[in-house]
């Protein structure tokens, strides 16, 4: 079980490094926006960092 921890918290922490050299700090608010309105069951707090990291993947295209 905590090798199944360390390797869940190495990955989280993979993805926001990953984010972040992507997107930079406002890829890491909309990630950390989602992640806190998931947590607090908020739809609106959620929405808000799923539509910012939305607006950042789909910026080049628009």
């Amino acid at each position: 079980m905590p090798v199944l921890a360390l390797v869940s918290a190495v990955l989280v922490l993979a993805f926001e490094q990953l984010v972040q050299w992507k997107y930079g700090a406002t890829g890491i608010v909309g990630l950390l926006l989602l992640t806190v309105g998931i947590k607090a069951k908020s739809p609106s707090v959620s929405s808000v960092g799923a539509v910012l990291l939305v607006l950042l993947v789909a910026g080049p295209a628009l």
